[in-house]
């Protein structure tokens, strides 16, 4: 399928921009604030007005390392709500509360659940594992925590795109080999899941669909404390050998995006481990889309999918502990 158009001219008016600015500096010759700055700039623009919710609230989660800024969306009616705790992208180095904000508040609504979003430490200046361990620190206090926030602990997802995505698979393997919490889903949007670059989406899709070849190498190489980190299951979760006994999960990608073929590979192998997986892909989507309701029409088609996956699994997971209790 051809590039949706409105995406087309917004890659173009992007092309139009860089060109008029003259030759630029490489992300890697610039100081990772200015780079911060100038992406969190571009993707605070790219969404649509953020849907009313019944409450927001911000509060601090203690980490690994200091306390992790979070923020709670609940939708309107009565808890105690099932909980998504979300995981933004920008390649761990960009991206802020404020850049998913409009995309947490449309889930909270329409899967009708809580959303807590978490600001997790960014690279360079904190290597991995820290932000792996942030959005896990998050996760288990959701789950120790969450009722004193009328939130439901029998009712957890994770959840997150591009490299929040990376971070919600990782939760997911760290929860599972600590013993850690019991999570009903996980929603993966385009993530990253491999440390490497050679599958045929890279080639294809190396430059010009938005998110290029170049900047996942730099995006990575400012993750990473040194190579070898790179093939550790916890920064790339294809590389896992054992993907068993993990949540159920979506998989959304995108046809001209880089990192289509290890979020593909991925549920995948997570099929053959045996676990529940609904793979769909947006045929003329580029990386990114699901924060860009101001510039293409299919975000909202992906939210309400993510969110529909969403209420049958904790639907699944209601009716799991009921029949539980029951039984007692």
């Amino acid at each position: 399928m051809a590039l949706d158009p409105k995406a087309q001219r917004f890659l173009e008016q992007l092309a139009a921009q860089a060109a008029a600015a003259g030759p630029q500096p490489k992300l890697a010759e610039i100081p990772s604030e200015s780079v911060r700055r100038m992406l969190n700039e571009i993707l605070l623009t790219l969404d649509s007005a953020p849907e009313a919710v019944a409450r927001v609230d911000e509060f601090k989660i203690p980490g690994p390392a200091g306390s992790i800024p979070a923020r709670m969306y609940l939708p309107g009616g009565k808890g105690p709500f099932p909980v998504l705790v979300y995981f933004h992208g920008g390649g761990w180095v960009v991206g802020t509360l404020d850049t998913h904000d409009t995309c947490c508040r449309a889930l909270a609504v329409s899967a009708r659940c809580a959303v807590v979003s978490v600001d997790y430490r960014l690279a360079p200046e904190h290597k991995f594992p820290a932000a792996a361990e942030d959005a896990y620190a998050a996760t288990c206090w959701v789950a120790e925590q969450g009722g004193s926030l009328d939130l439901d602990p029998a009712r957890i997802a994770v959840g997150g795109d591009s490299a929040g995505g990376n971070l919600a698979s990782v939760v997911c393997l760290m929860a599972r080999d600590r013993n850690g919490p019991r999570l009903c889903h996980q929603l993966l949007v385009y993530p990253v899941t491999n440390y490497s670059f050679d599958t045929l989406s890279y080639r294809e899709n190396a430059e010009g669909y938005y998110l290029t070849h170049e900047k996942m190498i730099y995006f990575w190489n400012q993750y990473l404390p040194d190579e070898a980190s790179g093939r550790h299951p916890y920064a790339s979760p294809l590389q896992a050998e054992d993907l068993a006994a993990l949540p159920p999960a979506l998989i959304i990608t995108a046809r001209y995006d880089p990192l289509r073929d290890e979020g593909e590979d991925y549920a995948n192998r997570l099929r053959l481990a045996g676990v529940p997986v609904k793979l769909s892909r947006y045929e003329s989507m580029i990386h990114g889309f699901l924060i860009m309701g101001a510039v293409v029409d299919q975000t909202r088609a992906a939210r309400e999918e993510a969110a529909s996956a969403l209420r049958s699994a904790f639907s699944s997971s209601s009716e799991a502990s009921r029949t539980q209790r029951s039984a007692m």
